[in-house]
Formats: structure tokens, C-alpha cells, sequence
């Protein structure tokens, strides 16, 4: 320490913390979930009003239409065919979940499946998606 005042080097109080530099990741190519409300969700700046699916390597797509009501097991075959690591159920503003019969498809293909309101979808897929992981976000809007 005498030598290097010596030169004229300044000393630091304290210990020396390391630097730790934080960016943001961006996926190309990816379609994220920009902004949502109460029976709209914004994909990418572009609003969508009805239910719909999202992925991150597919354009969004209807999905749905009849709403929580109106679930049928053909909803669920198809997000099987979309061959998903997990699917997020979003059942708009409340939490609602399906009949286990309904679910047969993802089950059978071992899918998993977390059912959530419309917001919680939204942002466990954004951090999902970023995590590099094939999810699903399958969301009704009634």
C-alpha cells in the first residue's frame, strides 16, 4: 500500500465489490406479450381481443372462441398438436379451472399445465419465453 501511494495511485475505502453488468436479452423472432387488460392482451405493440394462443415461434391464433364456458376437448388436441413443454391456461380475470376431462389430451401427451388468471399467464409466459422454454399461453377472454 506505501509503494503505491507513493506513485500516486489513489486507494479505495473498503473492499472491492465485483462489477456485474446487466443487459436485456432479446429473443428475434419471438413474439412476446407487450401489455394486457381486462379483455384485450397486446402481442408485439398489436392489440388482440379475442381468446387466442401464443408461442414464441408462432404467430399468434385464434383459440378458443366459445370461451371458458364452451371448452371442449378439441381445444385441448390441438394445443397437443402445437407439441408445447408446458401450456398456461389463462381463464380471463379470475382463476377458473377446467374439467379434468377436458385436460385428457395434454395429460396423455405428459404436457404440463398450469391454469391462471389472464395477467399471471401473461407474465409467467414472458418469463418463460425468455428462459428459452417452449410454452404455451392459451388465453380466454369471455
Amino acid at each position: 500500500m506505501v509503494a503505491a501511494k507513493r506513485r500516486g495511485a489513489r486507494t479505495c475505502p473498503g473492499p472491492i465489490l465485483p462489477i456485474m453488468k446487466l443487459q436485456v436479452e432479446l429473443h428475434t423472432g419471438s413474439y412476446a406479450i407487450t401489455g394486457y387488460g381486462e379483455g384485450y392482451v397486446s402481442i408485439g405493440g398489436r392489440r388482440h381481443t379475442s381468446s387466442l394462443v401464443v408461442m414464441p415461434d408462432r404467430a399468434p391464433q385464434g383459440w378458443g372462441a366459445a370461451g371458458f364456458a364452451g371448452l371442449a376437448v378439441a381445444e385441448f388436441e390441438f394445443l397437443r398438436g402445437l407439441a408445447p413443454d408446458l401450456v398456461l391456461l389463462g381463464t380471463g380475470t379470475r382463476q377458473r379451472f377446467p374439467a379434468p376431462a377436458l385436460l385428457r389430451p395434454l395429460i396423455e401427451a405428459r404436457i404440463g399445465y398450469e391454469v391462471m388468471d389472464c395477467g399471471a399467464a401473461c407474465r409467467t409466459y414472458n418469463v418463460l419465453m425468455a428462459e428459452g422454454r417452449r410454452v404455451a399461453a392459451a388465453l380466454l377472454f369471455d
